[in-house]
């Protein structure tokens, strides 16, 4: 039984990109297990690019700044830069918006910042108080 089996849950997709330093045992490792290897199109250099924005903005917000213990408090982390990530981080590409919720309202007149921390403070979410 491999290390993947051992690992209580099954892979069911590897998605790579075309590098010749993925050789085929590489390959056959995963198909051992019932995984299916897809590669990303030739010549598609953005086919893999909001993946990786995640994943570099994950790994330079959180994990880098994080000692993970084990994998229960690597979920747990992730899943709470996953909720920050999406409801609250401000996005370029969406005018400042979080991608699960919606513009909030010009602001005109001059009101105070609540700061709130997440994670210990690894993560500043900011609000105009009420």
């Amino acid at each position: 039984m491999t290390d993947l089996e051992h690992a209580g849950t099954r892979i069911r997709f590897l998605i790579r990109d075309r590098d010749a330093k993925f050789v085929p045992s590489f390959d056959n490792v995963f198909t051992a297990v019932g995984a299916d290897v897809i590669k990303i199109p030739v010549r598609a250099p953005r086919a893999n690019a909001i993946a990786e924005r995640f994943v570099g903005s994950a790994r330079r917000e959180l994990l880098d700044k994080m000692l993970i213990l084990n994998g229960s408090h690597a979920r747990r982390a992730l899943s709470e830069y996953e909720d920050h990530f999406n409801t609250h981080r401000p996005h370029r590409t969406l005018d400042q918006a979080a991608p699960l919720r919606a513009l909030p309202p010009p602001v005109h007149a001059r009101r105070d910042v609540v700061r709130h921390d997440r994670l210990g403070g690894i993560l500043h979410e900011y609000a105009h108080d009420a």
